[in-house]
């Protein structure tokens, strides 16, 4: 399957209580996915009951998620939980 191409950063700036990241390094990896992540995040910007910051966490998780588990639709780890992610889904483009 073709697919787009990201380089996902993650960099920890604080814990929980405020204090600086204690982590020298961001986390950095490269994935693909058939979707276009960017589009998916500007769709995800126009709803009315999301913020951005929400809106933006929400679509990079969710394409992140969804890729591997439709390449991995056998799997049992997805066997239980996919019939509830696809009516999730519904729900969310129906919106």
């Amino acid at each position: 399957m073709k697919q787009h191409q990201y380089r996902i950063t993650v960099e920890h700036l604080a814990d929980a209580k405020g204090n600086p990241s204690e982590y020298e390094a961001p986390l950095v990896f490269e994935t693909g996915n058939h979707d276009d992540i960017l589009k998916i995040v500007e769709l995800m910007k126009q709803r009315d009951d999301l913020d951005e910051r929400e809106a933006t966490s929400l679509a990079v998780g969710l394409k992140l998620f969804s890729e591997i588990m439709l390449e991995n639709k056998g799997h049992a780890l997805f066997s239980e939980f996919q019939p509830h992610f696809l009516d999730f889904m519904k729900k969310l483009k129906g919106k």
